[in-house]
């Protein structure tokens, strides 16, 4: 893939009015450390955990057989199993094996790309705010990061990243939006695709679809089809519907040479045998995705009907989280909930008064909504 030099206050001062450094990252970042550590400690009853978009079921039942079964294979490096899950995403997305690039989760997805695309002065190009680990990632390596806000309706405002596309070595487009829940139809994005392709030829494009499976919009499509172009990648993740956050599986779908090129960074053995055995098993088990899917429906329909009763405006989700502005400072109330055994999901800035909330089980949110209207009282 050809590449270009561009100067690096060319590039940040290409972005424009509209976007600015993710200067405010480290903040966050700390933010988050610190919830680490309180979320570590034991709770008497066991903490409510609705901050990271976890799937509250876990792994399906036929999943969780097949990591059992796994154990037998445990003193094995997991080669000759990776090569068979990379053969069924392959023939269940329609492409070549080797346009398949298995992953420790998506993060290891996101951080080659980062590392591969990005360079001193060909930054990165995201949404403020979205999904952060590029943009940790860029920052540690010294590399420009160009945020570009979300619009007062909360989508991606793919104008203004294209803009500032111009030069850049990477865009990350997460779409459905974490933490914002919200998404863009598949003409949107292809029409961004096809604009960043004309104005920046060098650039790449990562679009991530870690919540594909629970988008009910009907003119959403995946980005499957535009990886003909080798600029652009698709990442796709088994921690949310498939509920295997813990276990630590993703993938790439590129062009075959976008694909090599991320295979020579990637860590060998990533994925490790009980990971291949239950992702397997997952994408065979199409009744129990559906059951998932119905029942994140139904109870984000409950939280989201909560939150709008009360007043409270919530985008809306085609994820298996809610982001309700409750109209006042977050971290007290987030501060409030921990102290009450409910986490919720940190502060986005500069979205300060917005709470994001993971869709749990009947139960666990029949307990953070009580715990959160007496915070809110």
């Amino acid at each position: 893939m050809p590449t270009v030099t561009v100067d690096r206050r060319r590039f940040l001062s290409s972005v424009g009015a509209g976007a600015a450094s993710f200067a405010a990252f480290p903040a966050v970042e700390g933010w988050r450390s610190d919830a680490e550590r309180v979320l570590a400690q034991p709770q008497s009853p066991p903490l409510i955990r609705l901050d990271k978009n976890e799937n509250p079921a876990g792994p399906f039942p036929s999943a969780r057989r097949a990591i059992m079964d796994a154990m037998a294979e445990a003193g094995r490096y997991p080669g000759n199993a990776a090569a068979g899950l990379t053969a069924a995403l392959a023939k269940a997305h329609g492409v070549a094996e080797n346009q398949i690039v298995l992953g420790c989760g998506s993060t290891e997805i996101l951080r080659l790309c980062t590392e591969r695309f990005t360079t001193a002065t060909r930054g990165l190009v995201a949404a403020h705010p979205t999904f952060e680990d590029p943009a940790f990632i860029a920052g540690r390596l010294g590399r420009p990061v160009a945020a570009v806000p979300v619009t007062r309706s909360l989508v991606l405002d793919l104008d203004a990243m294209a803009t500032a596309a111009r030069g850049a070595g990477l865009v990350f487009l997460c779409n459905p939006n974490n933490p914002t829940s919200t998404v863009h139809g598949a003409a949107a994005v292809r029409d961004f695709i096809a604009r960043v392709r004309r104005t920046s030829r060098d650039t790449m494009i990562l679009v991530d679809e870690a919540y594909h499976e629970y988008v009910d919009d009907p003119a959403y499509a995946t980005m499957m089809r535009e990886i003909r172009d080798p600029h652009v990648i698709v990442s796709r993740t088994f921690s949310k519907v498939y509920g295997m956050a813990g276990v630590r599986v993703g993938y790439a779908v590129a062009a075959p040479d976008t694909a090599r090129v991320l295979s020579e960074w990637k860590l060998d053995s990533a994925v490790n045998q009980f990971a291949v055995a239950g992702a397997l098993a997952s994408l065979r088990d199409t009744a129990a995705t559906q059951a998932e899917q119905r029942r994140n429906r139904e109870v984000r329909a409950r939280v989201t009907q909560w939150f709008t009763g009360r007043g409270f405006t919530v985008a809306p989700s085609q994820t298996n989280f809610v982001f309700a502005d409750i109209k006042r400072d977050v971290r007290p109330v987030i501060a409030s909930c921990l102290n009450r055994g409910v986490a919720v999901g940190r502060p986005f800035p500069p979205l300060e008064t917005h709470l994001r909330l993971s869709i749990g089980t009947q139960g666990e949110i029949d307990r953070a909504l009580a715990v959160l209207a007496t915070v809110l009282a």
